[in-house]
């Protein structure tokens, strides 16, 4: 039980259905369509679609989605990957040629094919009950009559709207200026959008004026983009991967998402005594910071696009773990490995839903960077993602950039089974914090009892630079301000170099499904949102 004296958020608890995501009124929408008669997959797409007007530096209809769905009366699970692809014309060599050495984050390169319209469109027709004009509706009476800004995404606004250009700076831009708290933003033309796909389907996206807007706009930018690699996006389907730590099965989303990392960091983490440290301690925060840059410095050598990979197996070998944690030194902090050039980010969203008929979902939804790419279509104000700055430029890489290939993702939304019965959606947010913070979250679960709540509030540490643009580590590690002077002073004593972000780390939500029914749902006091239940 949390201590009523200070400051913190209780559980949320009710039995008929649950949503934990970061803004309260994309909670509220998709329990409102919970109530008028939608289930998890209506209601997770409903609050996610809110979530590109409410917090729009973090998301959009121009982004990729991942999600793992568990159908009502199943504890199957089923990942559903919604990443678009590099254009068929794009090919590495073509950039070396011109001196590049990155995919940069602001170039129509670093724009794959949006996938997240696909997704949802896709989950609707397979699992949604209520269909997609009654899924968007909320979000188009907001899009045309305006939102208040949030506190956290008035904060990204700050932090990142010098990233907009062009036409983005117009329609997300106060005159010019951030958004601040209070201030409202309106987004006409995605309304548009969003009523066209109601009504025609994916096609009204990937087809025909909307599709040309996209096209246009990026052609202009130097992209090599063409209206057959928009046609052609496709949503696929396949088995989650599975892997267990003290017993309880944590589900990840294969590649190109990153969710195998979490399984080898804890993996790694095994080894250790984990329970016997203090949770918020020196020992902890050194041993996990050791793990994740082992874990992560595999995860750059190896990992990609699925088709495109060779060493899926490497990751979940109990060996490569083993042989991994005999370089870490319990009281000595590593050299920071050598990491290729791919682009990271800190934004995302998640959101996490239960129905009464416990259908489960778990859904994380991108722009990538700040504002994605930082530029909008001209017509319809579609801010593009720029996922293609996953890829790499090196030469025979698994995850070299090429034509029709999926970049690495660091989104990946995550769920539980406890003997064989799916037990909890998860996610934590933060870019290529996601796969260290899954891990994280497990081991406050698992190692040291704590229920959702207390495991998201726990004060956050990762041994990367969580908000830099280029994948190259900076040998500090990053620590929230809820660690003491005491533990701060012992790290540095072991070699870490520290450094306070400006930016909390991160950001998650879950449901805990307990045995008797009761939904308990958690949401990170990092962003804006919260857990809401009926």
């Amino acid at each position: 039980m949390r201590d009523f004296h200070t400051p913190g958020r209780s559980a949320v608890l009710a039995t008929n259905g649950m949503c934990a995501t970061s803004h309260p009124l994309a909670a509220a929408t998709a329990i409102d369509t919970l109530r008028q008669g939608g289930n998890a997959l209506d209601a997770a797409l409903a609050g996610a679609v809110m979530l590109g007007l409410a917090e729009p530096a973090m998301t959009g209809i121009g982004g990729d989605l991942f999600a793992l769905v568990s159908p009502a009366g199943s504890d199957d699970v089923i990942a559903v990957n919604g990443s678009g692809r590099a254009p068929k014309a794009a090919t590495a060599a073509d950039l070396r040629a011109k001196g590049m050495t990155k995919v940069d984050t602001d170039s129509a390169h670093s724009i794959t094919v949006p996938g997240a319209i696909d997704a949802i469109c896709a989950m609707s027709d397979r699992w949604g009950r209520v269909g997609l004009d009654r899924i968007f509706a909320p979000t188009i009476h907001y899009m045309d009559e305006g939102l208040p800004v949030a506190p956290r995404a008035a904060f990204d606004y700050a932090e990142a709207h010098g990233d907009l250009r062009g036409t983005a700076r117009d329609i997300f831009l106060n005159n010019g200026q951030p958004m601040k708290t209070g201030d409202i933003l309106r987004l006409p033309g995605q309304a548009e959008v969003l009523r066209r796909i109601a009504k025609d389907g994916r096609k009204a996206f990937y087809e025909g004026e909307i599709a040309e807007d996209m096209l246009s706009t990026l052609r202009a930018l130097g992209g090599v983009h063409t209206a057959e690699d928009f046609a052609n996006v496709e949503t696929t389907f396949s088995a989650p991967l599975s892997a267990t730590y003290k017993g309880r099965e944590l589900l990840e989303h294969p590649p190109n998402g990153q969710g195998i990392t979490a399984h080898l960091m804890l993996n790694i983490l095994s080894h250790f005594d984990i329970p016997s440290m203090d949770p918020y301690g020196a020992d902890r925060v050194h041993i996990e910071a050791e793990a994740a840059k082992l874990a992560y410095g595999l995860r750059n050598r190896h990992l990609a696009d699925i088709d495109h990979m060779t060493e899926v197996d490497l990751f979940l070998d109990p060996k490569t773990a083993a042989d991994l944690t005999s370089q870490i030194d319990p009281r000595r902090a590593m050299p920071v490995p050598m990491l290729t050039p791919e682009n990271t980010h800190r934004d995302t969203i998640c959101i996490s839903v239960v129905d009464r008929d416990r259908m489960v979902v778990s859904l994380i939804y991108s722009i990538f960077n700040s504002f994605g790419s930082g530029h909008a279509s001209d017509k319809f104000g579609i801010l593009f993602h720029n996922r293609g700055s996953g890829f790499n430029l090196l030469e025979g890489h698994p995850n070299e950039l090429a034509g029709g290939k999926r970049p690495m993702h660091s989104i990946i939304p995550a769920m539980l089974r406890d003997n064989g019965r799916v037990t909890m959606p998860f996610g934590v947010m933060g870019g290529q914090y996601q796969a260290n913070g899954h891990a994280a979250f497990m081991t406050n679960i698992t190692d040291f009892g704590m229920d959702p709540q207390t495991a998201i509030d726990a004060p956050r540490s990762f041994s990367m630079d969580g908000k830099s643009r280029t994948l190259v580590l900076d040998g500090k590690l990053r620590i929230e301000r809820g660690y003491g002077e005491t533990v701060m002073a012992d790290l540095t004593a072991r070699g870490h170099d520290l450094l306070v972000p400006n930016t909390a780390i991160g950001g998650a939500q879950a449901i805990l499904i307990h045995d008797s029914g009761v939904l308990e749902g958690a949401s990170d006091p990092r962003k804006d949102g919260c857990a809401l239940g009926y």
